[in-house]
């Protein structure tokens, strides 16, 4: 358990459409209202963004978006800039989720641009980070992620720390129904908040929120809230069910 306030976040991915993103967004404002015993925030697809936002802006829960591109605007086709996610009442971004990394196969220097970008505009950053399968089995687990948590944070000055949220998602553990058990996912959460202390100080380590995403379930939420660095999820799944993704809010609410 962590006396810091604990976070979650829904990922929709490319999932809902403008109905079932209203009917949703809706679900979740009937039930969870103004709660203020966790911080919680949405990411749908972009093209509801703007529908959800005005089902949500009366409640606790914040609008977030999945990525950004970070220039201020030009020729790039099929992008969407910081800006324009402020203008749709954005609060929130995703950076450098593994399924961008590993898919659209995005670097981790092209990821720092975004997470300076996405600063410069007052939006929160939740950096991802994660290893795969191949990678957990050889041993590399805390090589990766750190590396990925050190390229990730490198344009960002400490002032900046408390605009920053990192979600460790085992890639091996998306959408697969496996789920690191909370002895591991401790075991690396610590490790990234002992990174983030040897990249700025023992009190922004102590500070920053680190989620853990990954297969996260009402039946497994509770137990992961229990360790001392993890500080919420980041549910990707069981996002698109007011019902589940309730009960993963309540149980960090417990906590």
């Amino acid at each position: 358990m962590t006396n810091r306030k604990l976070i979650i976040g829904g990922n929709w991915k490319m999932n809902t459409d403008t109905s079932s993103a209203i009917y949703l967004a809706g679900g979740l404002v009937d039930a969870i209202g103004t709660i203020s015993g966790c911080d919680i925030a949405i990411y749908p697809p972009f093209p509801y963004l703007k529908a959800v936002d005005s089902i949500i802006d009366q409640s606790s829960i914040k609008l977030g978006a999945q990525n950004l591109w970070h220039q201020d605007n030009g020729a790039y086709t099929g992008e969407i800039s910081a800006e324009m996610l402020c203008d749709l009442g954005v609060t929130t971004v995703l950076i450098g989720h593994s399924e961008r990394r590993h898919i659209l196969m995005e670097s981790d220097s092209l990821i720092a641009l975004k997470v300076a970008k996405a600063l410069s505009s007052s939006l929160q950053v939740v950096l991802c980070v994660g290893e795969t399968l191949s990678e957990r089995e050889s041993g590399q687990t805390h090589s990766v992620v750190l590396s990925q948590v050190t390229n990730g944070l490198s344009t960002v000055p400490e002032d900046e720390m408390q605009h920053i949220v990192i979600a460790y998602e085992p890639v091996w553990a998306i959408g697969t129904g496996k789920t690191s058990s909370p002895e591991d996912a401790q075991n690396v959460h610590a490790a990234i908040r002992s990174r983030v202390s040897e990249l700025y100080t023992d009190a922004v380590a102590s500070r920053i929120r680190i989620q853990y995403g990954g297969s996260v379930k009402p039946e497994n939420a509770a137990e992961l809230f229990t360790c001392k660095d993890i500080d919420g999820a980041l549910v990707g799944g069981a996002a698109l069910s007011a019902d589940s993704f309730v009960a993963i809010v309540e149980a960090a609410c417990d906590a």
